[in-house]
């Protein structure tokens, strides 16, 4: 069997919040800053996304079909692409019609939940993967979770939901000396496989590449063939997963990057080295062992933990708030309430609260819109004030769950019955109609 890369994209955008303040509440429902989210995404779009469609499509044509990648788009930053950017959904078609690219599945909000409430993430991603199948024409077959979060648990729910493969990172408090380059199974479910991210591969891409003092600087094609073809013989895989603004954003353009991409399935061909998706690499493999994952791990920061949304009081203060309200909002049926709901689980907005100090806290600095992780909180905590007071106007407080759920049950069964006298009229109307038409024609 060849030595295999697997290519896996992420594309997220939040809805950013405006500058929400204390006396707003109850007063102003709609919390978005609309000029910063189109004007980011709209950047993006230009200098990374259809840039890197174009290229992806060049070497899809020009390898006759032989160069294969993946992707995970969110439910969140496909609204923000309709709305700002639709051509980069167009580019996106014409891509899924080669047959070479696959859509993976994950939560509509790029959100937490699967950490917290395992009612809204079958229904995040049942929401998802009715998108992907709208837009794309593909029903995924295999789960990414928002920034790669797994643990045994988890893989329990996505079985649950029917999937046989799950993509992660390969956490070394995990792995320990185990190598990423293998199929492996969860121990919780030896049917789900897991395909792990080569760290080490992927952050040279996606963090080192343009960076002139690094000992590897400049990095090309040829050498970075040449470290997979190096690896040893018995690991055929190399999970190479990213963010897809890794090209044209966060390494610009003028790095060379898209050179660099563009060059690798013509170097990859010279050392005998293939491309899969992961449905491909789920069908070809087979798992080494059970891998267990007792903690909950992710891709991001040096910890591989959730610290960079969950690691302090103020974090864990907004996302508890937030989710204390799920079973109540999942009874509303108003529109406005329901985006909303999806928009404000992003775990961006937890990201921003993050007081994480060094390298790590600088990461979360740059990507935050705010001053300060308490301005992020502050913020937030007033969005999610009013958007409970909106909650609270149909299904009050005072009201328990149970007594709710009782009162909407009464409510479903009333519509059942009426759309089922509504049929039955219908039916006798039609009956009527047609024994009218037979005696008249007598």
């Amino acid at each position: 069997m060849k030595k295999t890369i697997c290519f896996y994209f992420q594309i997220h955008q939040p809805f950013r919040l405006k500058r929400y303040r204390f006396f707003d509440i109850g007063t102003d429902h709609y919390y978005y800053d609309d000029f910063n989210n189109e004007s980011i995404l709209q950047r993006i779009a230009s200098n990374s996304f259809l840039p890197a469609n174009n290229t992806l499509l060049e070497m899809i044509e020009h390898s006759n079909g032989k160069f294969k990648v993946a992707f995970s788009i969110s439910g969140v930053a496909l609204d923000q692409l309709e709305i700002h950017a639709p051509e980069v959904i167009d580019s996106f078609k014409k891509l899924a019609k080669t047959g070479c690219v696959e859509f993976l599945s994950e939560t509509y909000a790029h959100s937490l939940c699967s950490v917290k409430d395992p009612d809204e993430f079958k229904l995040q991603v049942e929401q998802h993967s009715k998108r992907i199948k709208s837009l794309f024409g593909q029903i995924p077959k295999v789960f990414r979770n928002t920034e790669l979060i797994y643990s045994d648990d988890i893989g329990e729910l996505v079985s649950d939901l029917g999937y046989k493969t799950i993509i992660t990172e390969g956490a070394k408090t995990v792995l320990g000396w185990k190598s990423p380059n293998f199929v492996y199974s969860s121990a919780s479910d030896p049917s789900l496989k897991l395909l792990l991210k080569n760290s080490k591969l992927s952050d040279d891409l996606s963090f080192r590449f343009s960076n002139s003092s690094w000992s590897e600087y400049p990095l090309t094609a040829d050498k970075f063939m040449g470290w997979i073809s190096q690896i040893p013989e018995n690991e055929k895989l190399v999970n190479l997963f990213m963010n897809y603004e890794t090209f044209g954003n966060l390494q610009p353009g003028e790095s060379g990057i898209f050179e660099f991409l563009k060059a690798l399935p013509r170097f990859a061909a010279e050392k005998g080295i293939q491309f899969s998706t992961p449905s491909e690499v789920a069908e070809r493999f087979q798992a080494e062992e059970p891998l267990s994952v007792p903690y909950l791990i992710s891709w991001a920061d040096e910890e591989r933990d959730l610290s960079a949304w969950l690691g302090n009081a103020l974090q864990n203060e907004a996302f508890n708030k937030l989710y204390s309200i799920a079973e109540r909002v999942r009874m509303i049926k108003d529109r406005g309430i329901l985006q909303d709901w999806t928009y404000l689980q992003t775990s961006d907005h937890f990201y921003y609260m993050s007081t994480k100090r060094s390298s790590d806290g600088a990461v979360h600095q740059h990507f935050s819109p705010y001053e300060s992780p308490f301005d992020a909180f502050t913020n937030y905590m007033n969005v999610l004030s009013d958007f409970m007071l909106r909650v609270s106007a149909q299904y009050p407080s005072s009201i328990d769950n149970e007594e709710l759920n009782s009162l909407l049950k009464t409510i479903q069964n009333q519509e059942v019955t009426i759309e089922s006298l509504e049929s039955e009229v219908k039916q006798l109307k039609a009956r009527k109609t047609k024994a009218s038409n037979v005696n008249n024609n007598k």
